[in-house]
């Protein structure tokens, strides 16, 4: 494999599991030096050790990505270690699900301060980085349901909605510094997490997709990897499906 990100620091939040662990072990084939910032400190340091035993380069670090003051020190901790900051990678989200009438303030409040505020958290401080070296590449993960909705979901709707604002806004702001911005939104993606569910339930998810599949934690992360490399210089500002066509 081509190497495209030879010797980028790359963060990817929430890379301990599912898709941002696909993404840690597809940078690192890519070249990359990998650091995760995840809460989940077993399964992170786990992801990070099989990439250093592989011949890689790699680091956990926990950082809870909703509190301000951690991003601050975990980005500094990062340049204090490498010197820079290329990519960055706003994978992590978590979901609390329930209708409208059931949904109470704090199911509401968890999602928007992981989801929302932890991207701007960490935008916030690595995209200073980024423009003291004149060249970064910002992605962050949306959802299909950002563009459909989806029964049960008006908080992560919302902040995955948002996220694609937040995308299209910086693209202006930061373009001029040699930053790309860009969006990715998965479809049905067959995590370990998916693939629990009930057989009826998979079926049905599958049978709403044209391609007949749950998607792939690592097509999520090729597209990150394309995304964050020099082959998608003048892509910027941009939301890309990755969903089989489920929302065609």
């Amino acid at each position: 494999m081509e190497k495209r990100l030879e010797k980028k620091v790359a963060i990817i939040t929430g890379g301990a599991d599912g898709i941002g662990k696909a993404t840690a072990f597809r940078f690192f084939a890519e070249g990359a030096i990998v650091v995760i910032w995840d809460m989940n400190v077993e399964k992170g340091e786990a992801v990070a050790s099989e990439i250093v035993n592989a011949g890689g380069q790699a680091v956990f670090m926990k950082v809870n990505t909703s509190v301000y003051s951690e991003v601050e020190t975990a980005t500094q901790k990062v340049v204090e270690h490498y010197g820079k900051i290329e990519i960055l990678i706003n994978n992590a989200g978590i979901t609390r699900d329930a209708t409208i009438r059931k949904m109470t303030p704090e199911l509401w409040q968890q999602v928007i301060d992981v989801n929302l505020t932890g991207v701007f958290n960490c935008i916030k401080y690595v995209s200073d980085v980024m423009v003291e070296n004149g060249w970064g590449r910002i992605i962050n993960a949306s959802s299909v349901v950002a563009l459909y909705g989806n029964f049960g979901q008006t908080n992560y709707a919302a902040t995955k909605a948002g996220l694609i604002g937040i995308t299209k806004t910086l693209s202006k702001e930061l373009g001029r510094k040699g930053i790309t911005v860009n969006a990715v939104a998965p479809g049905f993606i067959a995590t370990e997490m998916v693939k629990k569910m009930p057989d009826e339930v998979l079926k049905s998810m599958e049978e709403k997709v044209p391609l007949k599949r749950l998607g792939l934690p690592e097509e999520i992360a090729a597209i990150y990897a394309f995304l964050s490399s020099d082959d998608a210089a003048y892509i910027n500002g941009t939301v890309i499906s990755v969903d089989g066509g489920i929302t065609i």
